[in-house]
């Protein structure tokens, strides 16, 4: 309950600065539209090409990308880390955050926040909502409760995956580029995985499980019987890649040595 009462106080915090220059808020929200536009733009323009990838047509591939956009919107909004490495490490904020009688991680996510971002998941709602209309999806009442699950299972798999490279910052204070390289990789899980070479679909599969985050979960509601397996692994994928990312955490939290001088 304590956790709980300071993730509302600093939201409340986080929400008072963000209000207080309305134009920034707004603009933040439009790039981000803009760049959920561009996406679904691309997958657009490849259907005017062809009716069928690997036997996935135009709607399911956009319904992905909606689901996608929502476990996306959660991650950015709460595990905004990209920086980590850079602010807290290189620069020596860490310092600070170890004075406090808090979990680090913690300090971290919540100073980090883009509460903004999770107008993103609306869009996914409004993309899905679309997608599911022309394809005739029809919802049974245990779905919303699945779809939070496998919602919150793919944010996970993203925070863990990052809180792992931001982790790397505790062995190498060096600025490294690793996080483009992976929000990069991120962008494969939002599309239909059996498009990708076999090596490439174990990747995303079992290394860097992003298929979690978009085509697995999605497969369920598109009712992709054959990928049904992997879509009810998500929630269990989800907490094993956030689990083992925060015993890492907390490992690399053990080998700090401070900014110095």
């Amino acid at each position: 309950m304590f956790y709980l009462d300071l993730f509302f106080q600093y939201t409340g915090q986080y929400l008072k600065t963000k209000f207080q220059y309305r134009a920034n808020f707004f603009l933040s929200f439009v790039s981000d539209l803009m760049a959920q536009a561009v996406n679904l733009i691309f997958i657009l323009l490849v259907f005017n090409h062809t009716s069928l990838i690997e036997g996935w047509n135009r709607d399911e591939i956009v319904f992905i990308y909606g689901f996608f956009l929502v476990p996306f919107a959660l991650f950015v909004s709460f595990f905004n880390i990209w920086d980590f490495n850079d602010r807290y490490i290189v620069k020596g904020e860490f310092d600070r955050i170890l004075t406090r009688p808090i979990h680090s991680l913690f300090q971290v996510v919540l100073e980090k926040m883009e509460l903004e971002s999770l107008l993103g998941a609306i869009t996914g709602f409004i993309i899905m909502i679309y997608a599911g209309s022309n394809l005739g999806l029809s919802l049974t009442w245990y779905d919303p409760i699945l779809f939070i699950l496998m919602a919150l299972g793919g944010m996970l798999v993203y925070a863990g995956i990052f809180i792992i490279l931001a982790s790397i910052g505790f062995w190498s204070d060096a600025r490294t580029s690793i996080m483009p390289l992976m929000y990069n990789i991120g962008n494969y899980g939002r599309y239909p995985i059996n498009i990708y070479h076999p090596i490439i679909r174990f990747v995303l599969t079992w290394v860097l499980p992003f298929a979690f985050v978009g085509v697995y979960p999605a497969a369920y509601f598109l009712r992709r019987s054959e990928w049904y397996l992997y879509s009810f692994f998500t929630p269990v994928m989800g907490l094993i890649v956030f689990i083992v990312a925060v015993c890492i955490w907390n490992i690399g939290v053990k080998k700090y040595r401070g900014a110095g001088n």
